[in-house]
C-alpha cells in the first residue's frame, strides 16, 4: 500500500501497523514531506541533536519506527545523501524521542 505519511503529516498513523497485520508492505510516499513540510521544527532539530543525526535521518528514523512493514524510498540523487539516508536505518529512537515528536 502506498500513500502521503511522513512525521510532519502522520493523521493515518494506523496505515502501517495495519499494513503489517495484513502481510503486505506500507510504502510511504514523500518520505521527508516534499516541498511543503517543516522538518525544521523545534521538535525534530531536538531529537536530531541528541543522536547526532540531521534532521532529514530523525524524519525517516521515526518512519522506519512505525512498522517493520515500512518502505522508505527516499529517491536520493546522490551518493552523500544515500549514506546519510542509509545511516537513519541504524538510530534507534527513544520513548522520549517518540514523545518529543508527537
Amino acid at each position: 500500500m502506498q500513500n502521503h505519511f511522513h512525521a510532519g503529516k502522520c493523521d493515518e498513523a494506523e496505515l502501517p501497523a495495519a499494513c503489517q497485520e495484513a502481510g503486505i508492505a506500507f510504502v510511504p510516499f514523500f518520505p521527508l514531506g516534499g516541498a511543503t513540510s517543516d522538518f525544521s521544527a523545534d521538535r525534530m532539530a531536538k531529537v536530531a541533536e541528541r543522536h547526532g543525526a540531521t534532521v532529514p535521518q530523525i524524519a525517516l528514523a521515526w518512519l522506519l519506527a512505525s512498522s517493520p512493514a515500512t518502505l522508505a524510498i527516499t529517491g536520493t540523487g546522490c551518493l552523500a545523501h544515500l549514506g546519510k539516508n542509509m545511516a537513519a536505518g541504524s538510530i534507534t529512537l527513544t520513548p522520549e524521542d517518540l514523545s518529543d515528536l508527537g
